[in-house]
């Protein structure tokens, strides 16, 4: 886009040698009216083709972050829910159900010696032998752990009117015969930033870059590795962890 105004400045600036070179002295002031109209569409175009990427970058990140914080809430659910029941749920209103009513078991590890008999039953040998032993002694209720997150609309999609995640779930080999519970949270791009400028959509749709968010989605966790991350860049945590630091 700004070659092509820069072609057209260079091409205005021929037109306007040639008119003030060959054209009557009475028309002149007519020449640089248009000239001046030219001019001022120009700069405008300048200004607006360097402006409209900037401004699409920076209401596309305050978009994507809303989206992210959801994302957060969503993948803190999953791992409590694992936590409590070793996998992992695709049900929505369960894993809500299950932040408003499940409980952490509060566990305290302690080494306790035990003599075994390494001989005979005539002839006792006994060994003294250390064991770790895991007791629950108390319960937190996952209540506590979202206590400020709005966790009941963790699965709408914030700014896009009647849309929600997607959540699935599945399994991966992490290595030969081990096989793990995965799952994945996400939402389509072209939702988040629609009614958008459409080039610049479509570049953001392809985007590789490792400062950018990848691909066609905004996604935590994975279907295909064993992942509990997003596939945003660092940059859309550095608010959380400055609000840790205050802390």
């Amino acid at each position: 886009m700004i070659i092509s105004i820069l072609l057209a400045i260079i091409a205005t600036f021929g037109f306007a040698y040639l008119l003030v070179k060959y054209l009557p002295l009475k028309h002149k002031w007519m020449v640089s009216i248009f000239l001046l109209i030219v001019s001022v569409i120009l700069v405008y175009k300048i200004y607006d083709g360097i402006m409209k990427p900037i401004n699409f970058n920076q209401d596309k990140r305050v978009k994507f972050a809303k989206v992210i914080q959801n994302l957060k809430i969503i993948r803190d659910a999953e791992l409590a829910f694992y936590q409590v029941n070793g996998k992992y749920t695709d049900s929505k209103e369960g894993l809500i159900q299950f932040i408003d009513t499940a409980q952490f078991a509060i566990t305290e590890t302690r080494d306790t010696v035990f003599q075994v008999n390494k001989g005979t039953r005539w002839q006792p040998v006994m060994v003294p032998v250390e064991k770790r032993i895991l007791d629950t002694i108390g319960y937190e209720s996952v209540l506590n752990s979202f206590e400020g997150k709005n966790y009941t609309n963790m699965f709408d999609v914030p700014g896009v009117e009647g849309k929600q995640f997607e959540l699935v779930i599945g399994e991966v080999e992490k290595i030969p015969g081990l096989r793990v519970p995965v799952f994945e949270a996400r939402t389509e791009k072209k939702d988040i930033l629609k009614g958008m400028d459409a080039s610049l959509v479509k570049q953001e749709m392809e985007a590789i870059e490792t400062d950018q968010i990848k691909g066609e989605y905004v996604s935590v966790g994975s279907l295909s590795e064993v992942t509990t991350g997003g596939n945003w860049p660092p940059s859309y945590d550095k608010a959380d962890r400055g609000e840790e630091n205050d802390k």
